[in-house]
């Protein structure tokens, strides 16, 4: 695959707003070679990523294809490696033929060490003719900082790519990386050419580009920004002193530590006690089967003296056996206000000072108490208000234990990887807890202005850090009000303060800043910004109970919320299905669209603007993340006018044939398209579809006539026609117009499932901006959904039953004013129970048309 199938293109494109960050990746590989060959499509995408959207289309070169062999097979997988996931999809490519991915993924970036960083991973393989990465980044705080790292051809941390808080990283970006940046904006651009790839490797990018940049926030209250009903409040004061520590260093000297581990293990420890302030206190435990502790029944404050010290320092004789359960004990032994309350211990009371245990293993318990939830249970019970950060070292550790731990004893756990830049990665973690600034952090709101809100209590806030609540806003709050209580250096701290959500709403200010690029790439972000939190938090409740009915509850609401922003979670899958043959399905396999689910799926489309079925008008609003759905009760043989673009000369029509009535459904009718006719060039060439055959007329002269049940094509004019064999044909006519016309056939049609077409915009770029048309007056209109009371709305009582729960909205299209219903419904066109549905949230209108009112159903629905 590296060398013989060619990779056309690879365009990386990040927005972010206001630390959330949205990725897509796209690669198009095409197969020059004369048989079929597999085609690996791989994303590296850190560990706090949902994925949210993939898709994966062909365009086929060659003119005539026969061979038999099954395209479309593919298998896809997400895995752990590092702190990164990568991942993976396969797909055969037939002869002749390009194959196009593209993965979305969703994130909030998280600031450590006084800046936020963005990773992508550029690893094609091969020099790319059109490789480029894009980064939009606003920030309505404003930009302090960017700057654009050299390449990470290696994933060892360095010093000298970690830079400090005080004095930015000096360094270049790579050759032909363009920053741009205003206050509140910043763009990247990446380009390299093929001499510049090549000149990394033969074989082109195997690199990390890496994004580093931070905010400007003055109101040591944070920031607090609305959307739609719900907010998100930023929390990071500067300037704050630094609050003293007592830490205490508990160290696994088992024998499974001999070699590389210890050694990278001490050297991390010496510079680790060398940047402890003197305002610090520390100790030292030492464990394997038997627990040592350096000063008994005390921390020491951190003096030259006290660090130098050479039993400290040589504090690390290897022995067998791991005994977590009292080594852990011990540490809490030592943090026991009581230890330190006696004045002939020459230590300074402790009240203000954080108490922290930093724990070091690299393996299971295996000597004394081994029973994980005994050991939770005991620990929990001694350390009190301790916060214990554990490390796990390497893949033996019990990384789940551990992370538990630390859960319940207001810390977090992370993985140490067994690599030769170990020592690094262990004092960066020290790095990012060394200088805590608050404890004990309460961010409060009035319970009658806000609900569904994340966690607000926090243990503590370090320098370089960053405190995130989101959360929903009750209907009818003008200002809102927040309060901060925690303890500092010296004190309990109370401050008060009351917002006008006028200045918070993100749309009413951050235009106006020139950040449209990015704003343009992630609309809603404050409301999917709560949902990825949410998840986020449900997840981590989930691993801190044993109960299992309170684990299932926060399954089933973590599942539901993942299902309903497609975000791919441990709770959820990405499943790529090609439909069975002999199912009673339509065979489709073009352009097809993972969606998160529970539950395998079946295929979806990809596509902005479509119309299938019964017919189902579908056309997807991206930035309200809403689907607006519609059916037309149509008559046999009448011809709905699909678009209509005079500037381009193009004119879609679609005719209906009758289809039999279900059960129980007899007084509705049922209409499907039969035939779809294209006009281009202003009537030059003529299109026509229908279930058996594509015809293909210039000039009223018949050129062409392509059996659906082969593949084929023709190119014309400007104008390219594909069919492929029984299951679609894709119709080029220009830069930026393409449809997709799809054949549904059944092998074991029920009695009301009738053969069709479906007819989809695939891509109207192109399209002339007086494009009209049952579909193509959606192609570039402005649509804004509100959600009003049902009176305001404006709906008749013959409309809508007075008992539903369904909520109301105004739909803006223009200067037009349309009532929407806002539910999910949907359609299944088939009777069986394991015919699989996808819920999708949409819109009901009530228009008048041609002098009569009827009601267009908005229904969401799956082939």
């Amino acid at each position: 695959f590296l060398f013989i199938l060619k990779i056309c293109t690879n365009m990386n494109l990040i927005s972010v707003v206001s630390r959330y960050a949205v990725t897509t990746v796209e690669s198009t590989i095409w197969n020059q070679l004369h048989t079929t060959k597999e085609a690996a499509f791989e994303v590296d995408l850190s560990s706090s990523a949902f994925i949210s959207n993939f898709t994966m289309g062909w365009i086929w070169k060659r003119t005539w294809v026969k061979s038999k062999e099954r395209s479309g097979q593919m298998n896809s997988r997400l895995c752990q490696e590092n702190s990164e996931k990568k991942f993976r999809v396969a797909v055969n490519v037939p002869p002749g033929t390009r194959v196009s991915f593209s993965l979305t993924y969703e994130e909030l970036l998280s600031r450590r060490l006084g800046r936020y960083e963005l990773s992508l991973g550029l690893r094609p393989s091969q020099p790319v003719q059109n490789i480029s990465l894009d980064v939009s980044i606003s920030e309505r705080t404003g930009i302090s900082f960017i700057r654009a790292l050299p390449l990470r051809t290696s994933r060892l941390l360095t010093n000298n790519a970690q830079g400090t808080l005080k004095e930015p990283l000096l360094s270049y970006p790579p050759p032909s990386t363009k920053v741009e940046k205003n206050p509140y904006c910043a763009h990247v651009h990446y380009t390299p050419t093929i001499q510049q790839q090549k000149n990394i490797s033969p074989r082109g990018l195997n690199a990390d580009f890496i994004i580093q940049y931070d905010v400007e926030l003055k109101d040591p209250m944070g920031d607090i920004q609305v959307d739609d009903g719900y907010f998100v409040h930023y929390f990071a004061p500067r300037g704050l002193p630094v609050v003293p520590k007592d830490v205490i260093f508990v160290i696994d000297i088992s024998g499974s530590m001999i070699g590389t581990k210890i050694k990278q293990t001490k050297a991390a420890m010496t510079t680790i006690l060398s940047d402890l302030r003197e305002g610090d206190y520390f100790n030292l435990i030492t464990f394997s089967d038997k627990v040592h502790t350096w000063k008994k029944g005390r921390t020491v404050r951190a003096t030259r003296q006290n660090v130098r010290d050479k039993y400290c320092n040589n504090f690390f004789l290897l022995t067998p056996g791991t005994n977590i359960n009292a080594a852990l004990l011990s540490a809490a032994q030592l943090l026991n206000p009581s230890s330190h309350s006696s004045s002939s211990t020459g230590l300074a009371p402790s009240s203000h000072r954080v108490p922290m245990i930093i724990f070091l293993t690299d393996g299971e318990a295996t000597i004394g108490e081994t029973e994980p939830d005994v050991i939770l249970r005991n620990a929990q019970n001694a350390l009190g208000l301790a916060s214990l950060f554990g490390l796990a070292f390497g893949d033996d550790a019990d990384f789940p234990m551990l992370r538990r731990l630390a859960l319940e004893n207001r810390g977090v756990a992370r993985m140490v990887y067994e690599d030769d830049d170990a020592a690094v990665q262990l004092k960066s973690f020290y790095d990012e807890v060394a200088s805590p600034l608050l404890s004990d952090i309460q961010l409060s709101y009035l319970d009658d202005q806000v609900y569904d809100i994340t966690r607000s209590l926090f243990p503590n806030y370090f320098q370089g850090s960053e405190l995130v609540v989101t959360g929903r806003l009750k209907p009818g709050v003008q200002d809102l009000k927040v309060t901060l209580t925690a303890n500092d250096s010296k004190q309990k701290v109370k401050v008060e303060n009351e917002l006008p959500l006028g200045k918070a709403v993100v749309n009413g200010t951050e235009p106006s800043l020139g950040c449209a690029q990015a704003l343009d790439g992630i609309p809603s972000f404050v409301h999917r910004l709560w949902a990825y939190f949410t998840i986020k938090e449900l997840l981590l409740a989930k691993i801190n109970t044993s109960d299992v009915f309170i684990q299932s509850l926060l399954v089933d609401k973590a599942t539901n919320l993942s299902l309903k922003y497609n975000f791919v979670t441990p709770v959820t899958s990405l499943v790529v299905i090609k439909p069975d043959i002999d199912e009673p399905e339509p065979t489709i396999s073009s352009s097809v669209v993972a969606t998160t689910t529970s539950h395998p799926p079946r295929l979806q489309y990809f596509v902005s603007l479509k119309v299938d079925g019964d017919p189902h008008f579908v056309v997807q609003l991206p930035k309200l993340h809403q689907n607006l759905c519609f059916t037309i009760d149509g008559r046999a043989d009448d011809v709905l006018r699909l678009l209509v673009d005079p500037d381009k000369g193009i004119i879609v029509d679609g005719h209906l044939m009758l289809a039999p009535s279900k059960e129980g459904l007899e007084n509705r009718t049922r209409t499907f398209f039969d035939r779809i006719s294209i006009t281009a060039a202003k009537g030059a060439i003529m299109i026509t579809l229908t279930l058996d055959s594509v015809q293909v007329e210039v000039d009223g002269k018949e050129i062409e006539m392509l059996p659906i049940n082969q593949r084929g094509s023709v190119e014309r004019h400007g104008m390219r026609i594909t069919v492929e064999e029984h299951q679609s044909c894709w119709i080029e006519l220009g830069v930026g117009v393409q449809f997709l016309i799809l054949f549904h056939h059944y092998n074991h049609p029920k009695y009301f499932q009738m053969e069709h077409l479906g007819f989809y915009i695939a891509d109207g770029k192109g399209l002339s901006h007086l494009t009209h048309g049952l579909l193509g007056q959606f192609q570039h209109t402005l649509m804004e959904v509100i959600r009003v009371s049902r009176d305001q709305a404006g709906f008749h009582h013959a409309q809508t039953n007075k008992n539903t729960s369904q909520a109301m909205g105004l739909l803006k299209k223009g200067d037009e004013h349309f009532p929407v219903s806002l539910q999910d419904k949907i359609l299944k066109d088939s009777s069986r129970k394991r015919h699989s549905i996808t819920f999708i949230p949409c819109l009901h209108i009530y228009r008048v048309m041609k002098g009569t009112e009827k009601t267009l159903e908005l229904e969401s629905f799956s082939f």
